[in-house]
């Protein structure tokens, strides 16, 4: 398998789009119920208040230690060195592809939500959606970092290991950010849960785009050439 042939998905091309319009309408709902729904708030705040009242030393450090696998900036840059080396290697640019286009999208869609919906961290403000100015809370960018950016690295790394790795790498971070987010205090029980859903959806938004074929000027391009 050549380094290239890694940039074909970001995993297996999805086919069904009715589980994209669920992810979103599950967003969407979530987002409905946040603003109609005080039930859900009060969950907001009980899953925080019980996180509070159980957090000593030893489980608060390691918390925060593994939260750290889901820094999205590192995670970014450690895509893009991996990228250029297969893009060296495969002689075309097509491995960068993939990381440039996640960060477009991760920025263009999660930056407007969290700036328009004003939704402060908990211990920082109201649990209501628009209810404190140059707060960004909604949805858990976290979490979205988390799933889009390991599965462009599982799938730049395809080729080189088993499958079993490569599902370890998309989901075990996934969960253990999704827990520590919530337990730390860091993000809502519900910006999570969005969170989770719209990486989801943008994973496999990424997946359907065909990267094999994207046009490219031939000097970025020269997979095959003499």
């Amino acid at each position: 398998m050549s380094s290239g042939s890694a940039v074909v998905a970001i995993r297996p091309v999805p086919r069904a789009w009715g589980v994209d319009a669920a992810l979103l309408g599950g967003f969407l709902a979530i987002t409905a119920a946040l603003l109609w729904w005080p039930a859900l708030l009060r969950l907001d705040v009980a899953v925080r208040d019980v996180s509070d009242g159980h957090r000593p030393a030893a489980a608060y450090w390691t918390a925060w230690l593994f939260n750290h696998l889901g820094q999205g900036t590192p995670l970014a840059v450690l895509a893009l060195v991996i990228a250029i080396v297969l893009a060296v290697r495969a002689r075309t640019a097509r491995p960068v592809l993939p990381v440039l286009a996640a960060e477009l999208l991760t920025y263009g869609v999660v930056g407007p939500l969290k700036l328009g919906t004003e939704r402060a961290a908990p211990h920082y403000g109201a649990v209501e959606l628009f209810a404190t100015p140059g707060q960004q809370s909604y949805p858990s960018g976290h979490l979205v970092n988390t799933i889009v950016w390991y599965a462009v690295l599982a799938a730049l790394l395809a080729a080189y290991l088993p499958a079993t790795v490569l599902t370890a790498v998309r989901v075990v971070p996934v969960v253990v950010t999704s827990i520590t987010t919530v337990y730390l205090g860091y993000h809502w029980l519900t910006d999570t849960l969005a969170g989770l859903l719209l990486g989801v959806l943008l994973c496999r938004v990424l997946a359907r785009i065909p990267w094999q074929r994207v046009p490219l000027p031939a000097a970025l391009d020269r997979a095959g050439r003499p």
